[in-house]
């Protein structure tokens, strides 16, 4: 259950408070002064503080208000702070609510807003607790795969990639063969090189065929190699790919591109080690770790009749599977900020503009976007503008977070419209805390919500 500290000198007030706050199912505390409200903050959980702004009597100016709400905000910067004041210190009161207050009450005060602001702020109050401890968690462990494993300078912060990341780790020293699969351009590639960075064979050879890069009729040969003689244009012996890799760890890129052939072939070295150079008809033994990635359906090839059931079943022994980039948000602004040239920053509506955009392109789009962008950008600051990406696109975000816009007078009381009057809600949509969506309502005129 939720508790409420309510700091008053007017046992009235307090009481009236008390009342109110029961039938909600809120508990709360009292304190008559500001140091005892200090003190009951000291060894208390309390969710949420009403403050009177006056202790003293004859005393109308607000100071005393003005000063405990800073020294809570000194010392407990997270507790949301709800003012009640009397419309002779009401300025006082709206200064304190652009310093950090969650909101200032009038005396009398309504009892449906009032109910309805202290039940927003708990429960905002509850998820941003939630949502710091599992910042928290996520930090713990970032730097616990960073301390253990060699990353290859992965960039992430989603917690999607960081699963990825956390099984990839773990099956690496796994003798097994593992899939990676996804969308073209999501990191595959780079996947493999921490499998492979972390495996036991790290210090043997690592070989890389990108079987979609290769004319079906070559693929068998670059994997298995060929004597001289096996096929048009092969004048002496060559080595394949397995050879290559004796020892170490083989990665077949786009493997949905091996012919059946190859794939019969594949299967056998998976299961056996052995296998024959074309046109040979000598054995050879190997020891090669395989990884492979695909960005293809291979259960709907399977059932098409191009890619080997069987072998499907020995390379997805272990599968890791990569979201696209718009799947994995988090992602976006590191990887984004790792790309940019020295001296560049995003602004706060280019980046709007990256979190907004669907990346078809996924990680590869965007590392393009941002090197175009760094060139074209006539300063050190790179603005939507400069991203190229769809105008519609910039034009929202501009109108929302661009790099010198702010919501105007229609965009604030649409959002607290669709927000029923919630301000906090309001504020999360707009993209603005609190009392910066205060500072706008004042300025633009639009009437706090009764």
């Amino acid at each position: 259950m939720p508790t409420i500290l309510i700091i008053d000198d007017n046992a009235a007030v307090a009481i009236a408070l008390d009342v109110l706050f029961s039938l909600h199912d809120i508990d709360t505390l009292r304190a008559a002064s500001p140091e005892q409200g200090l003190a009951v903050l000291e060894h208390a959980n309390v969710d949420l503080v009403i403050q009177d702004m006056n202790f003293s009597a004859d005393t109308t100016s607000g100071a005393e208000g003005a000063v405990l709400f800073r020294e809570i905000r000194k010392r407990h910067p997270d507790l949301p702070v709800i003012l009640l004041t009397a419309w002779t210190h009401l300025d006082a009161a709206v200064e304190l609510v652009r310093s950090g207050a969650a909101d200032y009450l009038a005396k009398p005060w309504n009892d449906d807003r009032l109910i309805a602001t202290v039940t927003n702020l708990i429960e905002l109050g509850q998820a941003n607790r939630a949502l710091a401890e599992r910042a928290r968690r996520e930090r713990r462990q970032r730097r616990d795969l960073e301390e253990r494993f060699d990353l290859r300078g992965m960039v992430w912060q989603d917690p999607s990639t960081e699963r990825v990341l956390h099984l990839a780790c773990q099956v690496a020293r796994a003798d097994v063969p593992v899939l990676i699969s996804g969308p073209n351009g999501t990191g595959k590639e780079r996947i493999a090189d921490i499998i492979q960075a972390n495996s036991q064979v790290a210090l043997g050879p690592y070989v890389i065929l990108n079987c979609g890069a290769l004319p079906a009729e070559l693929i068998e040969a670059e994997l298995f190699g060929a004597d001289a003689g096996a096929y048009t244009g092969a004048s002496k012996a060559r080595e394949g790919k397995f050879e290559a890799a004796d020892g170490g760890t083989l990665f077949l890129d786009e493997i949905g591109n091996l012919p059946l052939a190859g794939q019969m072939k594949l299967l056998r070295v998976l299961e056996t080690g052995r296998f024959e150079r074309l046109g040979s008809n000598r054995e050879r033994q190997v020891k090669v770790r395989v990884i492979s990635a695909t960005n293809a359906d291979l259960p709907a090839m399977i059932r098409a009749g191009t890619f080997r059931e069987d072998l499907f079943y020995r390379l997805n022994l272990i599968e890791l599977r990569l979201a696209p980039l718009a799947a994995r948000a988090g992602d976006i602004l590191p990887l984004a900020a790792s790309f940019l040239a020295a001296g560049k920053r995003l602004s706060s509506g280019a980046e709007a503009a990256l979190m907004a955009h669907g990346w078809p392109g996924n990680v590869r789009e965007l590392k393009n976007v941002i090197a175009r962008a760094c060139l074209l950008a006539g300063g050190a600051v790179i603005n939507a503008a400069d991203l190229g990406l769809p105008a519609g696109l910039i034009t929202t975000t501009s109108a929302l977070v661009g790099d010198n816009a702010e919501p105007d007078r229609d965009c604030v009381a649409q959002a607290l419209a669709r927000a029923n009057g919630v301000v906090a809600q309001a504020a999360s949509e707009l993209g603005l805390s609190r009392q910066a969506l205060y500072r706008r309502m004042e300025r633009l005129g639009v009437p706090r919500p009764g």
